[in-house]
């Protein structure tokens, strides 16, 4: 056997060696009885120490591109009983000393590359204190963000063995492999360590196990086996898609960072939840969702802008926006649909047969634009930002600006002057609401959109009256929403009315003609009755409760 506790050299690092046996156990119950026994009383005069057990939580981490794999590496950041973070990098290729054919070097027995130091929460190697694993770390990632692959929890029972060359570690894990936030496995690992790097002791040992029959020698990490069944969940990606919460859960203690990320978090797992429905096709609603989701985001963003750093936030909102264009322009022909199948179904059958060359050629717009969006969604590109930002949404301190000391930072003392701007934007359209176009009407939406986002991403900071201002605004955004609706298909139906009336029937073109006079009227009726609904969101009622509302925070 070769000597196993000499250290490896990378360079002019010295760097230590973990040697150790690993199993994968067959029956928990039995190894934990044999264990309890003294190791079934086979070790005359064994003294067993230090026995307790403690909870770990190992983060899996590597850049989007995977630098540290590529590179021979794997990393994690452990915590240990809500203890100090710790950051471990190990050499994933294990050297394995033993041999199937030699009973005096057992084939469980492996040794590989192992250092250490100091981390935190944040996946940030710039924060982290100074250690021989974070300048591995920053050599191999050459500046790339790092994130979160999945995370393994353990229950670790922990003892020490005192053999006669030295003491032993010896630790049963039961391990649960977890993506997103849902769980995917569980298995139960043995590992036997040499405390002080040799490798002798371990073979009377690795007999002792290996004759139980309870457990079978495992080459690879805890990290391999997770890997493992994070590809094979991979294959049917609804087995990890992160669970979609029915409220974010921020708190008025919260930093502007972790409660965006909260928002955010839950409503990536909403689009990602009609993601299925949106590429069967089978109920639009999932489409309009998913749709949805990737707006109130890109909301978020706005709302909690000033909390991450400007390069990261333009880069996930760029990506969402190009999401949602792809959503957008099926979606919008959905609508234009709905509006002019509503319209039909009161029509007699020549009617409704007239008036079949625009249903027709928007259903071959929608067929192009739904092509496009399944390529999107197929793109290697669109998975590479779904892995990436649900690392970013799970991983606490990405890419946040630290508030400067004396500046307010946390949800209780910001989230009343966030909501305070987007109420002003609205209200600043009073001065121009009377004789506003279409345009100016549509940028009034975005905005009552924006006050209606801000309120509910604090609305379990505000108090319970605040939902009845919700509503109010809520009312106003989807009464201008219809008109907007209405003033689209008036538009897009002259359009193509203007191209075609020459090739259609003279049936069609009245057909037509009176479907886009209907839109027309409907966006008239529309704007003559906004003003009761403008006057309840800008009235006085209204600004009270708002200004009692936000005196209640936190």
């Amino acid at each position: 056997m070769p000597a196993l506790s000499k250290p490896a050299r990378t360079g002019r690092r010295k760097i230590p060696r973990e040697v150790e046996l690993k199993y994968l156990v067959r029956d928990l119950e039995a190894l934990r009885s044999w264990l309890a026994r003294d190791w079934g009383g086979e070790l005359e005069g064994l003294e067993v120490g230090d026995e307790r057990t403690v909870e770990v939580e190992d983060r899996y981490i590597d850049t989007a591109y995977g630098a540290l794999q590529q590179a021979g590496f794997g990393a994690r950041v452990r915590r240990e009983d809500h203890g100090p973070y710790v950051l471990t990098v190990k050499s994933v290729s294990h050297e394995r000393s033993g041999s199937d054919d030699d009973p005096y070097d057992p084939p469980a027995l492996s040794q590989r590359v192992e250092v250490e130091g100091p981390a935190s929460e944040r996946l940030d190697p710039d924060t982290w204190p100074s250690s021989a694993a974070r300048e591995l770390i920053n050599e191999v990632r050459g500046g790339a963000r790092l994130r979160s692959l999945f995370t393994i929890n353990q229950r670790r029972e922990k003892a020490t063995l005192a053999l006669d060359d030295g003491p032993v570690q010896v630790a049963l894990d039961r391990v649960s492999v977890f993506r997103g936030g849902r769980p995917l496995a569980s298995f139960s690992v043995l590992e036997v360590e040499a405390a002080n790097g040799g490798g002798g002791g371990l073979n009377r040992l690795a007999d002792l196990v290996e004759a139980t029959g309870f457990v079978v020698p495992e080459p690879r990490s805890k990290e391999q086996i997770a890997q493992q069944y994070v590809a094979q969940a991979a294959e049917d990606r609804n087995q990890y898609l992160p669970v979609v919460p029915t409220s974010p859960g921020v708190r008025a203690d919260d930093t502007l960072g972790t409660a965006g990320r909260k928002v955010l978090r839950m409503h990536l797992a909403r689009m990602l939840s009609y993601e299925a429905g949106t590429r069967s096709g089978e109920d639009p609603e999932d489409l309009h969702k998913m749709r949805v989701a990737t707006r109130r985001m890109r909301a978020a963003w706005h709302v909690f802008d000033g909390a991450y750093r400007p390069k990261v936030q333009r880069r996930y909102v760029k990506e969402l926006r190009s999401i949602a264009r792809a959503l957008g322009e099926v979606r919008d022909i959905d609508v234009l649909l709905e509006g002019l199948d509503g319209y039909i179904t009161g029509l007699p059958a020549p009617g409704r047969e007239a008036v079949e060359p625009l249903r027709a050629a928007w259903r071959r717009q929608r067929e192009e634009a739904r092509g496009h969006l399944l390529s999107r969604l197929d793109s290697k590109g669109y998975r590479e930002f779904v892995d990436d930002y649900l690392d970013f949404t799970e991983s606490p301190g990405a890419a946040e600006l630290l508030t400067p000391l004396g500046q307010p930072g946390l949800v209780r003392d910001t989230a009343g002057s966030r909501i305070l701007v987007a109420y002003e934007r609205v209200r600043a359209y009073e001065t121009i609401i009377t004789w506003a176009d279409m345009a100016t009407l549509h940028a009034l939406r975005i905005e009552a959109k924006r006050l209606r986002y801000t309120m509910e991403y604090f609305s379990e900071v505000l108090p319970v009256a605040a939902r009845k201002l919700i509503a109010q605004v809520t009312e106003m955004q989807d009464h201008l929403g219809l008109m907007h609706d209405a003033d689209v298909a008036a538009t897009v139906t002259r359009e193509w009315l203007n191209v075609h009336a020459p090739h259609l029937p003279a049936t069609s073109r009245e057909a037509v003609g009176l479907y886009l006079d209907s839109r027309e009227a409907t966006t008239e009726q529309l704007r003559r009755s906004f003003r009761p609904v403008w006057r309840r969101v800008t009235g006085v009622a209204f600004r009270k409760g708002l200004g009692l509302a936000i005196t209640q925070i936190g």
